[in-house]
């Protein structure tokens, strides 16, 4: 099912019968309680005939109660419901914590279910063939292309990440066949991004797209597109799980680039590791990042 089965169960709570509801009541206050229980045990327990349980999971869109337990369980492996964790403005902190972790994981869980290792290994070989890397998003995700940025030692080659769209453009007008156009995009529609991937293509350049759609004119105008389906929510107090999903990815090209790549020495990455360290024990404490 496309949306929560829960949600669905909660949308369809007024047009069905009276008994038919006792049971959808049931099912959301016991949803774990039900993957493990049989026909007669849930009519038993919502004070319901067997036929009606049946009947009830037919309106749902199941041929019967062994597929709708099965969706149930099914569903709830993915994490917590994500439709269901809704930050209410009477939560009280620790509610409001668990909140946020139980939709992080839960959405990661399902990008991570959906995710095409083909398409990693796609980009991986762009990035192998590349002279120069170049990270551009606009708004949250250039927080992204600025975080790649930062792991030019794991690319083992010169990383930029513009966030002014003039720059970018620049860049990818006088770009050639050594330049490699990162791109991020949850939307996949940022139009000055698909204006600076077709250029950057024009003039021999390749462009790798992350993105949470799968569709779009920003992936019809990249040679290799990563989508990061999550469990967006346009809830006000919801926390952008698509920036978290994408971070993920970063890391996913930067570490596979170091460990499996030809450009990086991972000897000599080691010892700037320690030293880095070293370094940062000079630094006066007040200032030193942690």
């Amino acid at each position: 099912m496309s949306t929560s089965l829960l949600q669905s169960i909660s949308d369809r709570l007024p047009a069905l019968s009276r008994s038919e509801r006792a049971v959808a009541e049931y099912v959301l206050q016991h949803r774990e309680e039900v993957t493990r229980m049989t026909l007669a045990a849930v009519s038993r327990a919502a004070g319901v005939s067997e036929p009606t349980v049946i009947r009830f999971c037919a309106s749902m869109g199941f041929a019967g109660f062994r597929g709708f337990r099965l969706e149930m369980a099914r569903f709830l492996a993915l994490g917590v419901p994500t439709t269901h964790s809704a930050i209410e403005e009477s939560d009280a902190l620790p509610t409001i914590i668990t909140k946020i972790f139980d939709h992080t994981i839960s959405s990661l869980d399902h990008t991570r279910r959906s995710f095409d290792p083909d398409s990693v290994a796609r980009a991986i070989a762009l990035i192998e063939a590349a002279d120069r890397l170049h990270f551009f998003g606009f708004g949250a995700s250039s927080i992204i292309a600025e975080d790649a940025e930062q792991k030019a030692a794991l690319f083992g080659k010169p990383c930029s990440a513009l966030a002014d769209p003039h720059q970018q453009f620049m860049t990818a007008a006088t770009a050639d066949t050594g330049d490699l156009f990162v791109l991020v995009s949850h939307t996949g529609r940022t139009v000055p991004l698909s204006t600076i991937a077709s250029e950057a293509r024009a003039n021999g350049a390749h462009v790798i797209t992350i993105t949470g759609s799968s569709t779009g004119p920003l992936i019809d105008a990249s040679d290799v597109a990563i989508v990061t389906a999550t469990l967006e929510d346009t809830d006000v107090y919801t926390p952008t799980i698509s920036r978290i999903a994408a971070l993920v990815v970063i890391d996913i090209l930067a570490t596979t680039t170091a460990m499996k790549g030809e450009h990086v020495d991972l000897a000599r990455l080691r010892g700037m590791k320690q030293k880095l360290a070293a370094f940062r024990s000079t630094l006066d404490p007040g200032s030193a990042p942690e």
